[in-house]
């Protein structure tokens, strides 16, 4: 196993479990015990982690992994999700895509739509995410629109008052709203405050409004709001969505498809 697979792995079963230790984790990745305390320790220089005594703890209560370590997790729900997404999406309509491993899998089930090969444009794809934005530049039917703003290295998204003025002088059809957490009470939300301000603009020049959430963030919180739930039209999730959570949403007004 390669060291960034190593990474990747600790720091998702970091994330689920909050606290590992080393033999643990040697064990469960098959490697020595001195390798897991090397990963550690350079996890830890980049404050990935909090070194503890005998192994390690998730950085903060309000930990957020960067995103070059969370395309491995839920990845086949979030490229189902994705798939239905993209078949709400009509040729020509404008796109607001916010980052996020979910909405950088719709981008992907959008780019590989047949009736999307050609257009002038086939869409218009608004996004503060640069990852998004480098992947869909090659599609030269895509008019692709990036906000600008200050870079946030976990996330790869755009934030700021540059993002801001770009937002406030277009209007999109649908907004695809990637979120660390959604409920009906306290709405859709994020880690970051800044990142949450440019993705609530995104969605209030939005005509319609889709969050792509797995079902795993359904009913949990986060710190930074983002938008009511009544001011989202659509939620796509899994099929492993507990049904009281569906009915909940579907009570709020939203229509809810699990794919």
């Amino acid at each position: 196993m390669s060291r960034d697979a190593r990474w990747k792995a600790l720091l998702e079963l970091l994330v689920e479990r909050g606290r590992l230790d080393v033999e643990e984790a040697a064990a469960e990745l098959e490697v020595s015990a001195a390798t897991i305390r090397r990963d550690f320790d350079q996890l830890a220089e980049q404050q990935m982690l909090v070194r503890t005594r005998g192994g390690a703890v998730v950085h903060g209560v309000s930990y957020e992994l960067p995103l070059r370590y969370k395309t491995a997790r839920h990845a086949s729900e979030k490229q189902r999700i994705a798939k239905a997404v993209a078949g709400l999406v009509a040729p020509g309509e404008a796109v607001g895509l916010t980052g996020g491993t979910t909405t950088t899998e719709v981008a992907r089930a959008l780019a590989v739509r047949s009736d999307l090969a050609s257009g002038s444009p086939a869409l218009t794809i608004v996004t503060n995410a640069l990852n998004i934005a480098n992947e869909l530049a090659v599609r030269p039917q895509f008019k692709i629109v990036v906000t600008g703003g200050v870079a946030r290295p976990q996330s790869y998204e755009l934030i700021g008052p540059l993002a801001d003025g770009v937002l406030a002088q277009i209007t999109i059809d649908v907004a695809v709203l990637g979120v660390v957490a959604f409920d009906v009470t306290h709405g859709a939300a994020a880690h970051d405050e800044a990142e949450a301000a440019i993705n609530r603009l995104l969605c209030e020049r939005a005509e319609r409004v889709i969050v792509v959430a797995d079902s795993s963030k359904l009913g949990q919180r986060a710190f930074a709001r983002i938008c009511a739930a009544d001011a989202v039209d659509t939620l796509v999730t899994d099929t492993a969505a507990a049904p009281d959570a569906v009915r909940r949403f579907e009570e709020a007004g939203l229509k809810v498809v699990a794919v």
